[in-house]
């Protein structure tokens, strides 16, 4: 059954603004996006008022998912700021977000990570970043989650790269998620993981234009309505850069650290030390960092080649403070395996990639022992 547009409009028309006008008629709505049977939208309000809003946002996601059809409804609140009003809430005065790189202190009440709350079942949330595109990221969250797999642990991953989703190729899975009878979104089990991805509501070629707010209201049902279960750690692959999926990311949960990904290159480098003092403004513990394509050695004659330079991430984590866990290579294997869906931990597990990459997860495992033993 096609959902279409004007369904949904009809649907809305039955929400009500806090000033009792139908949400129709109150001139906030954005297009509505209808993908197959997911439905995308946002409520356009200012600053000033998001408060009231809130709960008109849920009755109308609510609403949405009710449609008969429809599996997945996102509705973001775009909070329109006037000129001079800030970004977020001020912190109440004579308090900030603490800038610590090893613990946590709670959040001042002022905020905007005060907002944060555990994902029932989830003991650990932890985020795989990069400052750059092109480092290896995704292949490193993956591989990564089931280097955590391999040491007995129960884990999930999380796509939540909004504008270049790779999780679906990487793990060969096609199928869309099933839903609950609360119609949360079960994940897709595949290599002993529970393993969820924007990337499985859209189509593969689609074109991910989405507006702040949008990726903002995405990431947040990636993480709540999905039914995760019982996992030790979940693994979320962060997009690039600094922006806003991973200021929310950091507001939404308290993540208990992260993984920055970086190539040996002067480039690459600069990029990670962003990714790395945007974590710890927002008090997120560095559980070190990772150097992908760390060197080629020739399948043929053993010759080693440091096409990106080599050492540079090593020397970078000693300057900054953080430990170094591990350098990875740029090997055919790797990429091969990525490419059929099939990563390298799982497909040759013996092999010695796999053993680079469940070192680099027992450095991650003992790190954030330590990080939470000391929050």
């Amino acid at each position: 059954m096609t959902v279409t547009p004007q369904q949904v409009l009809d649907r809305l028309a039955g929400v009500l603004s806090p000033r009792g006008v139908a949400l129709t008629d109150a001139g906030v709505l954005s297009e509505i996006a209808v993908n197959g049977d997911r439905v995308f939208f946002s409520i356009n309000v200012e600053t000033s008022e998001t408060g009231a809003w809130e709960g008109v946002r849920a009755q109308a996601e609510a609403a949405v998912r009710a449609i008969p059809g429809v599996s997945v409804a996102m509705v973001a609140l775009t909070a329109e700021r006037k000129p001079g009003d800030p970004a977020y809430p001020p912190p109440r005065s004579g308090q900030g977000i603490p800038h610590v790189s090893t613990h946590r202190s709670p959040p001042p009440s002022g905020s905007p990570m005060a907002r944060q709350t555990d994902i029932p079942g989830v003991a650990a949330v932890i985020a795989v970043a990069s400052g750059k595109g092109g480092v290896g990221k995704s292949t490193t969250a993956l591989n990564l989650a089931l280097g955590l797999r391999a040491l007995g642990l129960r884990v999930g991953l999380l796509d939540a790269d909004i504008y270049g989703p790779s999780i679906p190729r990487l793990t060969g899975i096609r199928e869309k998620p099933q839903l609950t009878a609360d119609k949360k979104m079960v994940p897709i089990a595949r290599f002993g993981l529970a393993v969820m991805s924007v990337g499985f509501l859209v189509e593969e070629e689609s074109a991910m234009i989405w507006r702040g707010p949008m990726v903002t209201s995405a990431i947040r049902q990636m993480l709540r309505d999905v039914a995760w279960g019982e996992l030790d750690i979940l693994v979320v692959d962060m997009p690039p850069g600094t922006g806003d999926a991973q200021l929310t990311l950091a507001q939404t949960v308290p993540l208990k650290g992260a993984v920055i990904v970086s190539t040996p290159q002067d480039l690459s480098l600069i990029d990670a030390r962003r990714g790395l003092a945007m974590f710890r403004k927002v008090n997120v513990p560095v559980l070190g960092i990772v150097e992908n394509m760390s060197f080629f050695q020739c399948p043929h004659c053993g010759a080693r080649s440091d096409i990106f330079g080599h050492g540079g991430a090593r020397h970078e984590a000693e300057r900054l403070g953080v430990p170094f866990l591990g350098e990875i290579p740029l090997h055919m294997s790797i990429r091969e395996t990525s490419d059929l869906g099939h990563p390298v931990v799982e497909s040759d597990p013996d092999g010695p990639h796999a053993a680079i990459y469940r070192t680099i997860a027992g450095h991650v495992r003992d790190r954030l022992q330590e990080t939470i033993a000391t929050v």
